[in-house]
């Protein structure tokens, strides 16, 4: 059966649609445990699997900031920080994205998979036998469903949410070059607000029995 990518809006109930997928098809759920077999299989040590995704993405911008104002500090005592330690910094960004990459395609080779965010759109954008989705919501639907997920504040929300979509639209322009808000790159763009999540997963069903063998050029 055909592979799902799911891309989303932060808050757009991405996971719980792609759980219900999974539920209903039979499906495995591309999260870190299922890439870990998967990286393993391919002969990467299980310590050596580093999940470079959006969510990471949003960590590491935190920590360079945070970093950022130190360096601003260290240079003014000690010098700048030597070109060697930023190259190992860029060649370990490098290879957890080249990791991603290796291991949705060897993901899609096992085929009955549902994948969310990560790049999919696009690592497997020429790849037959896919429906890649988007899922958005208006944002104030978003927020309160962040707001009751995690028991903060409907600011805190609203705040995390926009962080989030910066985030993971700078995280596929950077690595992957695509703008995810581009609807070319999805067969179907369903807007959560609209709809049940359950009826979304069984929208996305449907939509698969039409799912043609070759993606168009």
């Amino acid at each position: 059966m055909p592979v799902i990518t799911i891309s989303r809006q932060f808050g757009s109930g991405a996971i719980e649609v792609a759980q219900r997928l999974c539920e209903i098809l039979g499906y495995s759920y591309f999260d870190k445990r299922l890439m870990v077999r998967v990286a393993v299989e391919m002969g990467v040590s299980e310590e050596n699997v580093v999940d470079f995704s959006e969510d990471t993405y949003r960590m590491r911008g935190f920590f360079e900031r945070l970093f950022g104002r130190r360096r601003t500090r260290a240079e003014a005592l000690e010098g700048p920080i030597p070109a060697s330690a930023l190259q190992i910094e860029t060649l370990s960004e490098a290879d957890g994205v080249n990791l991603v990459r290796d291991t949705l395609v060897a993901a899609y080779d096992r085929d009955n998979v549902v994948i969310v965010g990560r790049g999919g759109q696009a690592v497997l954008r020429d790849k037959p036998g896919v429906m890649h989705v988007r899922l958005d919501s208006p944002l104030g639907a978003r927020a309160l469903r962040v707001k009751e997920r995690t028991n903060v504040s409907l600011a805190d929300a609203i705040a995390q949410t926009k962080s989030r979509d910066l985030a993971a639209t700078a995280y596929l322009q950077r690595f992957f070059e695509i703008d995810w808000n581009n609807p070319m790159l999805y067969h179907l763009v369903l807007n959560t607000g609209k709809w049940e999540l359950s009826d979304v997963a069984e929208i996305i069903i449907d939509a698969l029995t039409h799912l043609r063998a070759v993606p168009e050029s």
